[in-house]
């Protein structure tokens, strides 16, 4: 690894803002390198807690974001937010800034945050979001927040990268429904209904309660579920408190660990795979043939796929 790659590093291990933030750029933009560079990180980490906040859209993910880290901050803890924001579908970046989502904190000291974009990832999160919790951690921050774009019931990606998942859900908009449903409804650790000023609160709790009850052997709630109004900044401080104080048995601890790693592996290995074989077939000028074969109906994405792959003698 060269110097620059590790200059970096030294960097963010002695708490410069301007090293993290390069240093995320070129991992998210795999510059050559990022490799080399997150395995020299890989050890380092391990320190902070990684709490991911998911739920649908319009629920007050950015918001209750904005207001746990106020009070994590007050409590004298450091932050790191990594907001995951749509892709543009020219360039690939977020769509959203962190500077428009989370205007009140982008200043604060001790708060560092990051808008990523999914890049297609439909559960929200891709394999360079979880480079970016490990910089923040090697930065020193005692808490990252992960926020998802919110793209419904089949965001569950997050749960493979964070220690501990909030759901945010809302009263009304039919989200009392959903709380009974599979899905992402089934992955939280904690449960939210944000803007408990509004009418509905009450019901969209009870949902949620029944649906724990119904999911357990005991028939009692497996998470808290709770009350909060982010703008209001009501029930947040009990918010921070459940999840700073939530212990996972080690049972389940140790069985989220092995999703994770196995999760990642696979990820990386995907990519690997994928791009060795995009790489052979663009070196050989086939792709951009193959592309217009299929748009002039003389071949079928199948077949181009078979043919791309063939060669490695798969079975």
């Amino acid at each position: 690894m060269n110097d620059s790659w590790e200059n970096l590093i030294a960097g963010v291990k002695n708490r410069d803002i301007r090293a993290a933030a390069r240093l995320i750029t070129r991992v998210e933009n795999r510059a050559p390198g990022w490799k080399e560079a997150m395995s020299r990180i890989y050890s380092r980490t391990g320190s902070a807690r990684v709490i991911g906040i998911t739920g649908s859209p319009g629920a007050g993910k950015s918001t209750l974001t904005c207001a746990m880290t106020k009070e994590l901050i007050s409590r004298g803890l450091t932050v790191g937010i990594i907001a995951i924001d749509p892709s543009s579908p020219f360039s690939g970046g977020a769509l959203l800034g962190d500077r428009l989502r989370m205007k009140e904190i982008f200043e604060t000291p001790g708060v560092f945050i990051r808008s990523m974009a999914t890049r297609g990832m439909l559960g929200g999160l891709c394999q360079a979001a979880r480079d970016v919790v490990r910089i923040l951690d090697l930065f020193g921050k005692d808490i990252i927040l992960v926020e998802t774009v919110g793209v419904g019931q089949d965001e569950i990606e997050v749960v493979k990268t964070a220690d501990l998942v909030m759901v945010v859900c809302m009263p009304g908009q039919g989200d009392g429904i959903q709380a009974i449903k599979a899905g992402v409804m089934e992955i939280a650790d904690l449960y939210v209904v944000n803007k408990a000023d509004m009418p509905g609160v009450d019901e969209a709790v009870a949902d949620i309660l029944a649906m724990l009850e119904l999911s357990t052997e005991t028939g009692k709630p497996s998470a808290p579920v709770l009350k909060t109004s982010a703008l209001k900044n009501q029930g947040v401080k009990e918010v921070v408190t459940a999840f700073l104080d939530h212990r996972t048995d080690e049972d389940r601890r140790q069985a989220k660990a092995e999703i994770r790693a196995r999760e990642e592996i696979l990820s990386l290995l995907a990519q690997e795979v994928s791009g060795y074989i995009l790489k052979q077939w663009e070196n050989e000028n086939r792709f951009c043939e193959s592309v217009n074969q299929v748009l002039k109906k003389q071949k079928d994405p199948y077949a181009i796929v078979k043919e791309m792959t063939q060669r490695f003698n798969w079975s």
